[in-house]
């Protein structure tokens, strides 16, 4: 299959002076880059919170997102050796939509590169039916590998990760799409 696949950026923080956006203008241009995406955008910033969760009209336009998205990549922060409540309101405000579809993480945080959050995600997503791939990009310490115009001090680096777990993802985003084709995924176990 060589169709142009939709992936959906999650950004995990909605936190104001995030980090999360120094690693997404990193991101977005080597997505582009790579020239057989589309990219969508789920950011929390850009949504209403209730304390039960996301509010209906958002809830519903990151459902409608979801799915569109033949594929996901999550750029999360770890915070208190977990990952962010925004992200959590985001993933739980649907479930059949994320079945059957790939998962892919950017992490970020301290010593760990957000690896604690993202090792919790893998439950989360296992629950919904979706399949967390096993590449990551972590970024230890991530505000010392980007200059104050978020370039990364070490670009060729991170681009040959990104370009690994890119390739990963398109695996299991094209042959899952494939499988859905063929089987919807709710007919297997009816």
């Amino acid at each position: 299959m060589t169709d142009r696949l939709t992936i959906a950026l999650i950004y995990g923080s909605g936190r104001q002076g995030r980090f999360a956006d120094t690693i997404a203008g990193w991101l977005e241009p080597e997505l582009a880059g790579f020239g057989q995406y589309d990219i969508i955008r789920i950011d929390p910033a850009e949504l209403t919170f209730t304390p039960g969760g996301l509010d209906e009209p958002s809830a519903e336009r990151v459902e409608s997102l979801i799915l569109q998205a033949d594929a996901f990549l999550i750029v999360t922060p770890e915070y208190n050796h977990a990952y962010p409540a925004a992200l959590k309101a985001i993933i739980d405000c649907c479930f059949r939509p994320w079945h059957a579809k790939p998962i892919a993480f950017v992490s970020y945080g301290g010593v760990s590169g957000g690896l604690r959050a993202v090792e919790q995600l893998r439950l989360v997503f296992a629950e919904l039916h979706a399949v967390a791939i096993r590449d990551t990009v972590s970024l230890p310490h991530a505000w010392t590998q980007f200059d104050p115009a978020g370039n990364p001090f070490r670009p060729g680096q991170l681009s040959g990760q990104l370009a690994m777990l890119m390739k990963r993802l398109t695996w299991w985003a094209n042959a899952l799409k494939a499988a859905r084709i063929a089987t919807r995924y709710d007919e297997v176990a009816a």
